[in-house]
């Protein structure tokens, strides 16, 4: 007789991700179910930011940006290894957004964090001179003063990853490339047909992103909100300044777009908000996208970029709740939820929009209104202190953990020890073992990847890909050959 699982989640980006690993800590027993690889949605295709949303005051979503803002906080302190803080820099242009209406929109960001009871440990807003500041070099001499601020960045695929792994380890089964192919209720049990197995849960959860009103209507249900897709595009081109600070760039359309210093060569430029209407398989940068974000930093920076010089693209798409928004840009990032009435039998809840700053109280309100129809979900909040794997050191030890594997292995460059350690945090010596050469790793794939660590990937991480290994759970494949990368996709496929 098969299994019965108390939860079924359906969607392996990090809302699914995170309902799985909250449900799983309040004792169900959790499946969840990915058509692709984890993260190779949406979740993947981020700015890879976790801020409270500046640009959100224009539209008054104050409710949005607060519970942001203390997510930030949250996701830093409970995965300092893969979120940590960036200093942004907002030149002042005087034919865009004046002065003022900046310096008020960033007084109200740094405190409204306040009404949440503790004041955030990052850094407030100061005015800067860019003749005198270190992100001044780059740009065009008609900019003469900014503001600068502080939020996050996140390597939002590993944040999915992470959530799924400690899914695991509290008991939950993770089956990525396990495509849904029908979901039907049965009185007080739910009976879902993925990968050619039929599985059976006592509730369901549709994390399906911009597919969840599709799989809604599969499962017989009517979608409990519209939901508008929004295409985000990025490009990815040879690195434009030697600092470590972010901009954030006003447009003449009244939109922003983002320059950010990326993966120690690069810097990566978005995001666009475009209505998508084409299918989901493969979304990809236009032309007229890539030609947008080009034209969006050479309007600041002395040094101009054409589609010819961007090394790489990606692009996913968000999905909106349809709150019937003009402009895509001024579409709401909130979400919300959808529990099926009691008398439907067994329950099923939709998570639609929202944003990955807020994944983790989007879990957490998910299992909270589930718990009031399973009795199995129990225990008080748990996810807000408990570190993500790896994560179990201090906000500020990064530098320090760095160090401690450079130590440890002193094979290892100080810039392997970087990328690994913000990979892995303390679970780096989970692969590298009693490693004392870097051949007692096996066999180099180039860029610092080795056999050791592509095993590890593999048997832990549900990697079976090249891409799953070089885009997703990495970006080394910025930094391979053709033949590099044709190489980890053989040894994978062997």
């Amino acid at each position: 007789m098969s299994e019965t699982y108390d939860l079924i989640v359906i969607g392996g980006g990090v809302n699914g991700a995170g309902v799985a690993r909250d449900a799983a800590g309040r004792g169900a027993n959790v499946l969840l179910l990915e058509r692709g690889d984890l993260a190779s949605g949406t979740s993947s295709k981020s700015t890879k930011l976790v801020h409270g949303g500046l640009r959100y005051l224009e539209y008054y979503e104050f409710a949005l940006v607060r519970e942001a803002l203390g997510e930030r906080d949250v996701l830093w302190r409970i995965a300092p290894h893969i979120v940590w803080p960036m200093r942004f820099v907002l030149p002042v242009t005087p034919d865009m957004r004046p002065r003022w209406m900046l310096r008020a929109g960033l007084f109200l960001y740094d405190n409204i964090g306040r009404t949440l009871g503790r004041r955030s440990r990052l850094g407030g807003t100061r005015s800067i001179r860019l003749k005198r500041h270190p992100a001044g070099k780059p740009l065009e001499a008609p900019f003469k003063g900014a503001f600068e601020y502080s939020d996050g960045w996140v390597d939002d695929a590993r944040l999915v990853v992470l959530n799924a792994l400690d899914a695991a380890e509290r008991g939950a089964t993770i089956r990525p490339r396990c495509p849904v192919t029908s979901a039907r209720r049965e009185g007080d049990l739910w009976h879902v047909e993925a990968g050619g197995e039929t599985f059976t849960g006592r509730a369901l959860v549709n994390a399906a992103g911009p597919e969840a009103d599709d799989l809604a209507q599969l499962a017989g249900e009517r979608p409990a909100y519209g939901i508008r897709r929004v295409r985000g595009s990025h490009i990815v081109v040879p690195k434009l300044f030697d600092h470590d600070y972010a901009y954030i760039l006003q447009q003449p359309d009244t939109r922003i777009c983002f320059a950010i210093p990326w993966e120690r060569d690069f810097t990566l430029i978005g995001t666009t908000d475009a209505d998508h209407s084409g299918g989901l398989e493969d979304v990809t940068a236009s032309e007229a996208e890539i030609r947008y974000l080009c034209d969006a930093v050479n309007r600041y920076f002395s040094h101009d970029v054409t589609p010819q010089d961007v090394v790489h693209t990606y692009a996913g798409v968000r999905a909106l709740v349809d709150d019937g928004s003009g402009r895509p840009e001024a579409a709401t990032r909130g979400y919300r939820l959808a529990l099926s009435e009691p008398d439907a039998g067994a329950p099923s809840l939709g998570i639609y929009g929202g944003k990955i700053t807020s994944y983790r109280h989007v879990a957490e309100d998910a299992v909270d209104r589930l718990a009031e129809r399973l009795a199995v979900l129990e225990g008080a909040h748990w996810t807000h202190e408990a570190p993500l794997p790896g994560g179990d050191f201090a906000q500020t030890g990064q530098p320090a953990l760095f160090e401690a594997l450079a130590e440890q292995y002193p094979f290892l460059s100080m810039d392997d020890a970087v990328r690994i350690g913000r990979a892995y945090g303390t679970r780096a010596v989970d692969w590298l073992g009693e490693a004392k050469t870097r051949e007692d790793l096996g066999r180099d794939f180039g860029a610092g990847l080795s056999e050791a660590e592509l095993t590890y990937l593999r048997e832990v991480e549900w990697a079976r890909t090249a891409e799953d290994v070089l885009w997703r759970r990495s970006k080394l494949g910025l930094h391979m050959s053709e033949a590099e990368v044709a190489g980890v996709a053989e040894y994978l496929a062997s």
